[in-house]
């Protein structure tokens, strides 16, 4: 089997046969010595709605069930702060967690701590973004494939306007590695096929910093000039979305966006946003619950590894990356109603009613 294909129920079947084995082999003969973890977990922000809303509930279920409920999940938010996200990764060291999961603020200031962890024999799962240092695996989404998903689904939605005007880059945060890999698939699929007026790196991908460099965008360009924007996430395209209405601009040209975030969401019902990238946080969540575990027990992870990628310190480290899915006016129903993300109450509150009407969300 493609281990790219793998079902979550297959991936839990393996991992619970290594648990069990593990569990099996103990000196003491203790049912429970394999299943007795601590998972540190490091989230790095909570300003993005779904670190709390899924990536953390979702892993803290996982390690729950692959432990027979005897695994116990640390959890921190780093809230921003690079810092503050090394002072929690040593005291989880201190604390001797097992393994550590970290989402790093800052993939370059988090490698001492990951190095410390090293030293103290506690292996690290790099998640969603890629931390540098010597971490043992990695999960997250095909970077430069969401990009290439954002550019084709905005460069379709433009046809003949993409020769007519210009459009607006909106990448994230330099010292997020994840959006090198957006910017390098976006622009494989935009260069050459439009006119790029503004291109901007994100300071902190806050929709603030968004919101600014768009008004800048409309001064330089004129507002009648811009048919679409690539923002490379959901918070700044609310930001980009505001400027625009600020300046008059309408209609709105087609703004990407990712992670589902629910504004982001009825932004697209209401027709103001036109896309976002849905990424199955839950098999991101569960991979990296499973990866941990293996881990924490010692155990091979090779039976769920689909790719090795590497960092500017660490070659060749194993990694599960997770394909993303574009969601328009079009799919919502098909995609995130039907895999429990959102209901349609939640969606289609009383402002947005007659647009999730006109589009058979009811």
């Amino acid at each position: 089997m493609n281990p790219y294909l793998r079902t979550p129920a297959a991936l839990t079947a393996l991992v619970l046969s290594a648990t069990l084995a593990a569990c099996g082999t103990s000196e003491e003969g203790n049912a429970s010595d394999g299943n007795d973890v601590k998972v540190g977990l490091l989230l790095p922000e909570n300003e993005t709605a779904r670190y709390e809303k899924f990536d953390k509930p979702l892993m803290e279920k996982k390690v729950a069930l692959l432990t027979l409920g005897k695994g116990k999940l640390v959890y921190a938010n780093a809230m921003g702060d690079a810092a503050k996200q090394n002072a929690q990764a040593d005291e989880m060291i201190k604390n001797k967690v097992d393994v550590l999961v970290v989402d790093a603020v800052d993939s370059k200031a988090i490698a001492g701590a990951v190095t410390k962890a090293k030293a103290a024999g506690i292996p690290v799962v790099a998640y969603d973004r890629l931390a540098e240092g010597p971490v043992d695996a990695y999960v997250s989404f095909d970077n430069e494939d969401i990009g290439r998903l954002q550019g084709k689904t905005l460069l379709d939605s433009l046809g003949d306007r993409a020769k007519n005007g210009k459009i607006v880059m909106m990448h994230g945060a330099l010292t997020d590695p994840n959006a090198a890999g957006y910017k390098a698939g976006a622009r494989a699929v935009l260069d050459g096929k439009v006119s790029i007026g503004k291109e901007y790196d994100t300071a902190e991908w806050k929709r603030e910093n968004a919101s600014a460099n768009m008004k800048a965008a409309i001064s330089a360009l004129g507002k009648d000039k811009i048919v679409g924007v690539y923002s490379a996430n959901d918070g700044m395209a609310g930001g980009i979305i505001s400027a625009l209405k600020t300046a008059g601009v309408s209609p709105l040209p087609p703004v990407t966006g990712q992670d589902i975030e629910l504004p982001a969401v009825q932004r697209i019902v209401a027709g103001e946003q036109f896309m976002s990238v849905y990424k199955p946080y839950s098999r991101e969540a569960e991979s990296a619950a499973e990866l941990a575990i293996l881990l924490a027990q010692g155990e091979k992870i090779d039976g769920i590894i689909n790719q090795v990628v590497s960092s500017p310190t660490t070659k060749r480290v194993p990694a599960i990356l997770i394909l993303g899915v574009s969601v328009t006016r079009d799919n919502i129903r098909t995609t995130l109603v039907l895999d429990n993300v959102y209901t349609v109450q939640e969606i289609c509150t009383e402002n947005f009613k007659a647009a999730c009407d006109e589009i058979g969300l009811n």
